[in-house]
């Protein structure tokens, strides 16, 4: 870093120090119960007063009760962007710079009153000269980068300051934080992200009619730059305790719940912020997500373990839904308590007997059990929950009647059944091959290297040969369960010879032997 550039970043680290000691913020680090200037809304109004970064910084923490509390996360739900207007003429020199030619050369008509103005860029309203369509027009503000950057970078500084002089904030791991704020940040500043984002969801809901997905116009689109189909509706809260003539509120709600938990279980890409703000409903009763800055990603992986827990969970088991949570890394070992699975079970009994149409609110219930125990959340597992819950206030707004619970457990079971179609199957069995094959050519390797350090004295080995006959038949039986399934996979690849539902009845029987054995093994262990 240049002299200079040290030199700006320590001015406004103390900046930023001084506006924390006079809204009293050491408490939330120090837990200094003597201070008793400080109230909840302190943060907020630090934040307001840093500006962009830390606004966007605050937007974020709300959305992570975990981290800093549910008082806090809902009060910095009413953080707003207090940054002034940027003056229309040099929102022009950006949108022309990005586009390379004068705006009226784009534009039949051009709004110069901004839709709405964020810390980060400003929105007006269009017409597009190439075919007369009305368009947002989504720009950034000029300079802003220039003032994030040096924020960003104070930002580390201090959270990797706090986590080494403070022992109490490291179990919020604020330097990870400040990293993920770092890498969330510089993507939404760079808005052929979000063209990227629209293009993706847009596919996903392609044969889905009642979602409409803005059309982006991605010739007048730049890092800096957005300009997509203006959305001819209502916002979702418009219809709160209100019938608009053809619009259909529990459809709307029906459609909310079916598009979001489709984004989650089944495209494993979803939208990261779907408050009503960001829902639209259009005159012919669809539903149009907007704002596409923020987007979840989670791998298959994640989320067949999410739908056992979500089945879990409204089974009511406490004990199979903690170990799931193990497994899901969700918690650790030491944070299972005994005083935690009490409060799972408190909560758990509480909805026994209860319908499932009165089951709503049982996984803000969970979440709320563990921001009380001071579990720091996966953060897919937060962006997931919480969009569960702004679905669910939004439909019991728009349907009294409405119902997440039955729709989340029917999600989840099509989950849960979708791993065993023969396609899936095929697919994880290739899966496996590969796992295998990388097994098998790195073992000689790791023998070797485990022999060496039993040579040199480095390792100790203890073996306690009680049951090992046992274990050696188990373990026979598994490997053959192994070759059955890689081989079953194998002959269902080559697609020969006679088949059955259009697979290959060897490959097809070999499943169902495996199967067969696994079942037959578990039975076996369970029974012992």
């Amino acid at each position: 870093m240049a002299k200079q550039d040290k030199k700006v970043a320590r001015q406004r680290f103390d900046e930023i120090m001084g506006v924390a000691k006079r809204h009293h913020l050491a408490k939330l680090l120090k837990n200094n119960e003597d201070d008793e200037d400080f109230e909840i809304s302190d943060l907020r109004y630090a934040m307001e007063e840093l500006g962009p970064a830390f606004i966007k910084l605050g937007q974020l923490l709300a959305t992570r009760p975990d981290m800093v509390g549910n008082d806090i996360a809902d009060d910095l739900k009413l953080l707003r962007d207090n940054t002034p207007v940027t003056p229309f003429d040099e929102i022009r020199e950006v949108i022309e710079g990005e586009l390379g030619q004068p705006l009226e050369e784009v534009y039949s008509d051009f709004n110069e009153e901004p839709l709405g103005s964020a810390s980060i860029g400003q929105v007006y309203k269009a017409t597009l000269k190439e075919n007369g369509m009305d368009v947002a027009v989504k720009v950034q503000k000029p300079g802003i980068r220039e003032v994030i950057e040096p924020d960003v970078v104070v930002l580390n500084k201090v959270a990797a300051t706090v986590d080494k002089h403070i022992s109490g904030s490291r179990v919020y791991n604020l330097p990870a934080m400040a990293k993920e704020f770092e890498r969330s940040i510089f993507k939404e500043l760079n808005y052929m992200e979000e063209v990227k984002n629209i293009g993706k969801i847009t596919k996903n809901f392609e044969d889905v009619e009642y979602i409409k997905i803005p059309e982006v116009y991605p010739q007048y689109c730049s890092s800096k730059l957005i300009n997509m189909e203006l959305i001819d509706g209502y916002e979702v809260t418009e219809l709160y305790d209100n019938e608009i003539e053809g619009i259909n509120n529990a459809e709307i709600a029906q459609y909310g719940c079916q598009s979001y938990l489709k984004q989650v279980l089944v495209d494993g890409f979803f939208h990261a912020d779907p408050h009503p703000g960001n829902l639209f409903v259009t005159h012919d009763n669809r539903l149009c997500y907007i704002d596409f800055g923020m987007m979840g990603v989670v791998n298959d992986t994640f989320r067949s373990n999410f739908a056992q827990l979500i089945l879990l969970l409204l089974d009511g088991n406490s004990h199979h839904l903690i170990n799931q949570m193990l497994y899901m890394k969700i918690i650790t070992p030491e944070q299972n308590t005994e005083e935690f699975q009490e409060d799972v079970d408190d909560l758990l009994n509480s909805y026994i007997g209860v319908d499932m149409d009165q089951m709503d609110g049982i996984f803000d219930d969970l979440m709320n059990v563990m921001i009380k125990h001071n579990i720091i959340l996966p953060r897919e597992f937060v962006m997931i929950g919480r969009g569960i819950i702004l679905i669910e206030e939004a439909g019991d707004k728009l349907d009294p009647h409405f119902n997440l619970t039955g729709e989340l457990e029917k999600f989840a079971k099509d989950m849960i059944k979708s791993k065993f179609e023969p396609g899936n199957l095929v697919g994880g069995g290739f899966n496996y091959i590969v796992e295998i094959e990388h097994l098998l050519k790195d073992l000689p390797d790791r023998l070797n290297s485990t022999l060496d350090k039993v040579e040199r004295g480095e390792l100790e080995l203890n073996m306690n040969h009680t049951g090992l006959d046992d274990l050696k038949n188990q373990l026979s039986i598994s490997l053959i369960v192994a070759a059955l399934l890689i081989g079953s996979s194998i002959a269902i690849l080559a697609d020969k010879g006679p088949k059955i539902w259009d697979i290959s009845a060897i490959g097809f029987f070999g499943f169902v032997l495996s199967a067969i054995i696994g079942i037959y093994l578990i039975y076996k262990y369970l029974r012992d």
